[in-house]
This record gives C-alpha cells, structure tokens and sequence, in this order.
C-alpha cells in the first residue's frame, strides 16, 4: 500500500542529540540509529546504545497534515496508555515532550522490547504454541481491562459519564470525517446515523471506563521466543467497554471463535445486547479503515484489496445491526 502523503519526519543528528540530552542520554553513548520502515504514521528510530541497551524514538507527523478528527495529539495518548498499563509489558516511557520547541511535533522515547511483531511471525508458530500464546494474550488484555478510569472517551477529546453519549459522540464526528472525504461507503451516511441509533440503548449497559487498547492486531504484539514481550503502538487508545478490544482482537472475524483467547480471558457473556454493541464497534472500526485512506493518500493494488474486504465486513456489521 502506498501513500501520497507523507507522514514521515527526519530527525538529524543535532536533533537526535538534544532530544538525548533533554532525556538524560548522552550523545557519546549512542553506537547506532536505524529509521524503522514499519512505520507509516509516525516516524520510528530504534537507537542502539554503547551498552547494547536500546530505545525507540517515535515522533508524530506535522500537526498541520490531514487526519480524522480523533487523531489530535496521538502521541499524549499513547505516552498516557504506556503509563497508565507500567504494570502491563509495554515500553516504559523514557522521554516524552509535547512542547515542540526541540522538535516541531510531540515525541516520545520509550525503552525497546525484545522480540518483533506476531503477525511476522504468524506462519512459523506450531498450532499448540499459537492456542498457548492466545490464552496468555486473553490474561494480558483481562489484566489491561482492569486499569479504569473517570471518564469515557479519547483522552484528549470530549469525555462524557455516558458510554453512549461518548461513543455516539466518536461515530458522529468519524461520519463527518466520511462526509469531509466524500468516502464511498457500503451505506449514505444518514442511513448509517439511523441504524447506529436505533441499537444505541445497548451501550447503556457499559457503566464503567477501562483502559481499551483497540488495536491489537498481531501487528502490534511482540513476541520472542514463544512468549508475549509486549503490547505496542497504544495510540489509539480510549476510555470505553471492554467489549471494544474484541474487534481489532479477531480483526474480519469473530472472537466468539477463539476458544482459546477466551479461556484466557474469562467472564464474557456473548448477549443479543452485547452481540449488538460488538456490532457497533466493529463498525466503528472498519468506517476508520475506510476513511482514514483519503487524508493519508493511500492508493494501490493493497490499498483496493483492504478497501473491499473492509467493505465486506463492515456490510456484515451493518447486516447484525438490523
């Protein structure tokens, strides 16, 4: 998938160094820096120092580039998840800054985690060690769904007492962002309003914040030696149902399929209610996938493929809700 814009910032080695020193690291002791090409979004170093201790450096994108309207200051929000989950395997915060005074955009640098990205590794992993790595992931997002906070919503967008005013809040401003980028969707945005709507008495149930990462997919879990190093890339984090997690969990699937996730878990009871608000967020999610693409130019054959197997899905979702 390539993209039209680029979010990709370049930090020279005047920069590096009095982003160190703001950060208590000499400049002496780095041996090594290498531009993550992983990265799409934010821009990635992986530093290696003198003592073979690494860090990563994350800076976000010009704050004057396009985006969806909940993607305002991304990186205080996933500085505050990594603080919020310290207990949890998740980069420890080094640095960060938010005054774009050394750089002109927020960055954070965090400690490096051993092991890479599960979905890399998806095709080497034996079937028995795949269900162990999933039960151990459902005791890592249980233990997550326990940190709780205030209010619901995006750390640092409207919050509300209501899960329904705080989410019906996120759709309407995310189908405003479909009408700003005249996204082509698999329904007219009003239609979308009235379904959405219509099932909305089913997040009332949702009485308490936790901290939801929503979006663990493989990509963003590390792995290393057949056992879960970390949980990464907390961005897009929020204050919501637990439920929420579910979706980018079994992304194009259902995790009432995932036997295995759920022993790990535990205590999911799978309602008409709760089917419902798994509905929702799963639509949330995939008119995010849809729309995200215009801001970010993204074009290409991938690009086309991710478009109609979202569509597909978000369809489906659409399909439940009624």
């Amino acid at each position: 998938m390539t993209s039209i814009n680029s979010y990709q910032r370049h930090v020279d080695d005047r920069q590096l160094a009095e982003v160190l020193a703001a950060a208590g690291v000499g400049a002496e002791r780095l041996a090594e820096r290498v531009q993550l090409g992983e990265a799409s979004y934010n821009t990635a170093y992986r530093l290696r120092l003198t003592d073979g201790s690494g860090l990563v450096l994350k800076v976000a994108p010009d704050p004057a580039m396009p985006g969806l309207s909940y993607e305002r200051d991304l990186m205080r929000t996933e500085t505050l998840f990594y603080r919020t989950a310290a207990a949890l395997p998740v980069p420890t915060v080094v640095h960060a800054d938010f005054s774009r005074t050394l750089l002109d955009s927020d960055f954070l640098l965090m400690t490096e985690l051993p092991g890479n990205n599960w979905y890399g590794q998806r095709e080497s992993l034996a079937d028995d060690d795949r269900r162990r790595l999933r039960g151990d992931l459902g005791r890592l997002v249980a233990s997550l769904h326990q940190i709780t906070g205030e209010e619901f919503g995006y750390p640092q967008g409207k919050t509300s007492s209501s899960w329904r005013v705080a989410f019906l809040g996120m759709l309407d401003a995310l189908l405003a962002d479909a009408e700003h980028w005249e996204t082509s969707l698999p329904r007219e945005v009003s239609q979308l309003r009235r379904l959405i709507a219509a099932n909305a008495h089913a997040l009332d149930d949702v009485t308490t914040p936790v901290l939801v990462h929503f979006d663990l997919w493989a990509g963003n879990i590390l792995v290393h030696d057949n056992e879960i190093t970390g949980i990464v890339d907390g961005e897009r984090a929020f204050w919501g149902d637990p439920l929420a997690e579910m979706v980018s969990l079994a992304l194009f699937a259902s995790i009432e399929d995932d036997a295995a996730f759920l022993d790990g878990y535990g205590g999911i009871e799978f309602t008409d209610r709760a089917r419902r608000r798994l509905a929702l967020y799963r639509t949330y999610l995939y008119l995010i996938m849809l729309i995200e693409g215009a801001p970010r130019g993204y074009e290409g054959p991938d690009r086309e493929a991710l478009v109609e197997i979202t569509s597909l899905h978000l369809r489906k979702a659409l399909a439940e809700l009624e």
